[in-house]
């Protein structure tokens, strides 16, 4: 049987440092980014505390919901996350269909 390798399609920023992120299997996925955030202060994730950074640099790159820093969607300069990590988080109903 062959398995899934998740793969986001789109990632919205939420409310709180949160992402819901949209997978090539249609399911959406709610990850919250507080914990890696306040853990890691002084850290690749330092930047995410800015919420307009979090906010609007929050894209998809290489199959995963990536925050773009520095503006021209080079992978090696962006902060992202494993979507195995992302796919493990709660599934939830689309917030955009509502």
């Amino acid at each position: 049987m062959d398995e899934l390798m998740p793969e986001v399609i789109q990632a919205v920023p939420g409310s709180d440092y949160t992402i819901y992120a949209y997978f090539n299997d249609g399911t959406v996925h709610h990850f919250d980014m507080r914990p890696l955030i306040e853990k890691h202060t002084g850290s690749v994730f330092s930047p995410l505390a800015d919420i307009t950074v979090f906010t609007n640099a929050l894209t998809v790159i290489n199959g995963t919901a990536a925050w773009d820093l520095s503006g021209d969607r080079n992978p090696e300069k962006c902060i992202d996350l494993d979507p195995f990590t992302l796919y493990d988080s709660p599934k939830v109903k689309d917030p955009l269909a509502e």
